[in-house]
């Protein structure tokens, strides 16, 4: 197979980590951007020790767009023009309406949204120059349905799908695919935070915590972050040439879109 490069945003950890890894593993020379570089570097050597080309590009804020723009240039000089793009930074922070800030509701807008933006138009000329270009927006059932206590996420997360129908729409007519998809409750790190949160506030034990999300997915447990790669690299394969624009839910049955 050709080898292409893919670039991986949250790559550090949890689903982005999981993606990462699973491209790695089918070939792709992988760009690691995260915030922080320590994350990023042990996944790189989970890379290299399974014979696979990772380059780290840390210090990359999703939000500023000085910073995106020279991450990208240095991913595109050290491993070529981007081919597979996936954005999967993202944050949850969970509160009552009435009790979510304007600080908080800007964070995870800039995180979720925007930066979702800023990266996709940064790496879209060197997309559409290495030809057959896929991007992959990783979502939430949150841009699906609605749940209670998360209003910031819900809306950055429908306004992610938004995003990728509309831009599945301008590209249409290239050779550049956009599609998201939309995990339920996932075992990583982002879903440590809710069970903190849930045992808080009800003083419940974190078993009873993770459970009782479990029991949202009509399977009765929670999706696994490999479980989304795998849809994740079909998005990405060139045998998914005619998908574009859609979200795909990877939650067990509990959304259903039709």
């Amino acid at each position: 197979m050709t080898v292409r490069h893919a670039l991986v945003t949250g790559a550090g950890s949890g689903i982005g980590k999981a993606v990462a890894l699973a491209l790695a593993a089918k070939g792709h020379r992988v760009s690691l951007a995260g915030r922080r570089a320590a994350p990023l570097e042990a996944v790189g050597d989970e890379v290299s020790a399974a014979g696979g080309e990772a380059f780290v590009v840390a210090g990359f804020d999703v939000t500023d767009q000085a910073s995106v723009e020279a991450g990208i240039a240095e991913a595109v000089g050290r491993l070529g023009d981007i081919a597979v793009l996936v954005n999967c930074a993202g944050e949850a922070p969970s509160a009552p309406f009435e009790k979510t800030g304007l600080e908080t509701w800007n964070r995870v807008i800039g995180i979720n949204l925007t930066g979702t933006y800023l990266v996709t138009q940064a790496a879209l000329p060197s997309l559409k120059r290495a030809g057959k270009g896929r991007i992959v927006n990783v979502a939430s059932t949150a841009g699906l349905t609605g749940y209670a206590y998360v209003t910031a996420y819900c809306a950055s997360k429908h306004g992610v799908v938004g995003l990728t129908r509309a831009l599945a729409l301008e590209l249409a007519r290239t050779d550049v695919t956009v599609n998201a998809v939309c995990p339920g409750f996932t075992d990583t790190p982002l879903l440590d935070g809710a069970v903190e949160t849930i045992t808080g506030k009800t003083g419940r034990s974190a078993e009873d915590a993770r459970a009782t999300l479990a029991r949202s997915n009509p399977q009765g447990r929670l999706v696994t972050p490999q479980q989304v790669a795998h849809t994740v690299l079909w998005l990405a394969s060139q045998e998914a040439t005619s998908i574009t624009g859609q979200a795909i839910p990877v939650a067990g049955g509990e959304i259903m879109v039709g």
